[in-house]
């Protein structure tokens, strides 16, 4: 566990995260999604997978979760975050390629600050929220055509945050350079009905979806 130093435009706070050396030469910063933090057993399983294959991995905590609260605070305290993180991992590992993951709320923050000038290789969603469900009138898309560095959208084909998917391929079409990967009958947390799995397994298996895209 290290402590990263962010400061927002209230003030110099710290937030958590676990720092993992690989060998491959490809730095992975995970973030985490609205509900949740940095060790829910999705993200953990997803980071111990990507691990196994040879990545360097940080995986952190929104201020927000550090201080006990439920509900994300202001995107631009998420930006500052990401890009305090994103410093560290560079400092942490300067001759790495560098990775921004991010599943839902985490993902979509990590997009905003790549579009604000954050600089990294690529960014992967995983279950990116194109709009709140049943709001697709509410999409959340202006910044994504002007990232330049690779995208990746790993969706699940039942998930509400992306429907009706045709807006969601609108959207996709709209980027630079963007992919999608579906993960057939998964919802916004890559559960399939009647198939449950627990967490821990389903987040290890979407790793080799985004171990691909960074190795292509």
């Amino acid at each position: 566990m290290v402590q990263i130093p962010v400061e927002l435009s209230n003030g110099p706070t710290v937030v958590s995260a676990d720092w993992t050396p690989g060998d491959n030469g490809a730095t992975v910063i995970v973030a985490h999604g609205a509900g949740t933090g940095k060790d829910h057993p999705f993200l953990t399983g997803y980071v111990e997978a990507l691990g196994a294959s040879g990545f360097s991995t940080l995986r952190f905590n929104f201020p927000y979760v550090e201080q006990g609260r439920r509900m994300p605070g202001p995107a631009a305290h998420a930006i500052a975050t990401w890009n305090a993180v994103a410093a560290f991992a560079r400092e942490s590992a300067p001759s790495a390629t560098l990775w921004a993951i991010g599943k839902s709320y985490g993902g979509r923050m990590a997009s905003m600050a790549v579009a604000e000038g954050m600089l990294v290789d690529g960014l992967a969603y995983l279950g990116y929220p194109l709009h709140p469900p049943g709001r697709p009138e509410k999409p959340r898309i202006e910044h994504l055509p002007g990232i330049t560095v690779p995208q990746l959208f790993v969706e699940g084909t039942n998930d509400p945050f992306i429907q009706p998917i045709t807006q969601f391929e609108e959207a996709v079409a709209s980027c630079q350079d963007a992919r999608v990967v579906w993960v057939e009958g998964a919802g916004h947390t890559f559960e399939v009905k009647g198939h449950k799995r627990p967490a821990a397994e389903i987040g290890a298996s979407l790793a080799p979806i985004v171990a691909e895209f960074i190795d292509r």
